[in-house]
């Protein structure tokens, strides 16, 4: 496929566009000596439960899922959650740094139809947006929370069809997580890792089309 042929670029949020080491960084500072630990099963089980919650049928937003893995990552770690802790950790989700390059790669991607797609739901996505520096240069900002089905079902990633009104082939779509790459290939988008830390791609019987340690990687496809 030329490198023409892309209509649509697509991100993931977290990790891809924004650095969540913030998230650890705050875990750290309330919970000295546990905050490695708390962070590492949050996120954890952040993803565990969004993924047994569509197993179960039991849709609920990335908001609520995030909310319960951090009473579950505080629990096993014998910390108390307050009320104002849990209030701080989880707005710091939402004032997340985004990597140094994004906007720099966005701006040149101009000509092209651009979004993000992500499981976090609007009440996260949109005011982690609107403070980053590159909320216009998005066309859309898209999230799960419309089909109620979190990726990597292929359910989900037909909303960035049905939305940005292009065919699977004519998307290139960009992740750092590897589980949603394989989704996202083998629902029939082409696919570009990236691999901020030198990873290991999970054996799911599908591999991205490329792999990239930062989003200027990206920029090869563009004319």
């Amino acid at each position: 496929m030329s490198h023409s042929n892309f209509k649509a670029f697509v991100f993931d949020a977290y990790g891809t566009l924004f650095d969540v080491h913030s998230v650890i960084e705050k875990c750290n500072e309330l919970y000295p000596g546990k905050g490695e630990a708390i962070s590492r099963v949050w996120r954890q089980k952040q993803l565990e439960y969004s993924f047994l919650r569509q197993l179960m049928g039991k849709y609920a937003t990335f908001l609520a899922i995030t909310r319960d893995a951090l009473h579950y990552a505080c629990k096993e770690a014998g910390a108390e959650l307050t009320e104002d802790t849990e209030k701080q950790l989880i707005d710091s989700y939402l004032k997340l740094q985004h990597y140094e390059e994004t906007e720099e790669v966005l701006n040149k991607l101009q000509t092209y139809r651009t979004a993000i797609f992500s499981n976090g739901s609007f009440d996260m996505l949109n005011p982690l947006v609107d403070q980053s520096p590159f909320s216009s240069l998005l066309d859309e900002v898209l999230s799960v929370d419309e089909v109620k089905q979190f990726k990597p079902t292929p359910m989900s990633y037909q909303l960035v069809l049905d939305k940005l009104g292009v065919r699977r082939e004519e998307v290139l779509f960009m992740s750092s997580n590897t589980w949603d790459i394989a989704g996202a290939a083998s629902f029939g988008f082409y696919t570009a890792w990236i691999n901020r830390q030198g990873k290991v791609m999970d054996e799911l019987g599908v591999k991205p089309h490329y792999e990239y340690g930062d989003l200027r990687g990206i920029l090869a496809h563009v004319e």
